[in-house]
């Protein structure tokens, strides 16, 4: 049996994505350009799944609990011309936590924190902020959620799960993904051939 085809949305900008603040589980709503990103990847998406073959009516819908990434599934089921609400949330998706870190930019985190941050860039993948979370563990979390899919999904969450999914999935190592760039208003493809990214 193959396994699940999942079209994964990384939320739209918000403010602080454009200064630069760490988020994790803070609830930031998209600015005006994550509005239009959100509906540019739905815009993508409906691309896709037609290319697929696959039924939007009968294809599961995904989100983080945070509130940009449930922003952005709304705006793209909109796009498909699917209820905005009709969707399941899933914990395990949410944003790392950066614990005391977040709200700040990474250059106050050095500031505050020197040593943490210089062993945190050195294993990026194992050493968690203070009171946050490591990409150890949301791998674990993302793994969890993607080891119980039934079939085909699309999933609307964020950079730091798009990071752990792809280390899960075999595609990116923890050192390859730790800094790799998820780009907002794209559809990334993530099937038994890899992983694929749309504009």
């Amino acid at each position: 049996m193959p396994a699940p085809v999942v079209y994964y949305i990384r939320h739209g900008e918000t403010a602080w994505n454009a200064i630069g603040r760490l988020q994790g589980t803070q609830d930031i709503a998209l600015n005006e350009l994550g509005h239009r990103q959100a509906i540019h990847a739905g815009d993508v998406l409906a691309g896709l799944l037609t290319r697929d073959g696959r039924d939007r009516h009968l294809l599961p819908f995904v989100a983080s609990p945070l509130g940009r990434a449930r922003a952005t599934m709304e705006l793209v089921r909109g796009a498909l011309d699917l209820p905005p609400q009709d969707y399941a949330i899933d914990d395990r998706l949410r944003e790392i936590a950066y614990g005391a870190w977040e709200g700040s930019t990474l250059a106050e985190a050095q500031a505050r924190d020197p040593e943490l941050y210089g062993r945190r860039l050195v294993d990026k993948w194992n050493v968690a902020a203070p009171g946050g979370e490591s990409y150890a563990a949301v791998q674990a979390r993302v793994s969890d959620w993607y080891r119980g899919l039934a079939g085909d999904t699309v999933a609307v969450a964020h950079g730091g799960t798009a990071r752990a999914l792809m280390v899960s999935l075999g595609f990116e190592t923890p050192q390859s993904a730790a800094d790799l760039f998820i780009e907002q208003g794209a559809v990334y493809v993530f099937n038994d051939g890899g992983q694929t990214k749309h504009v």
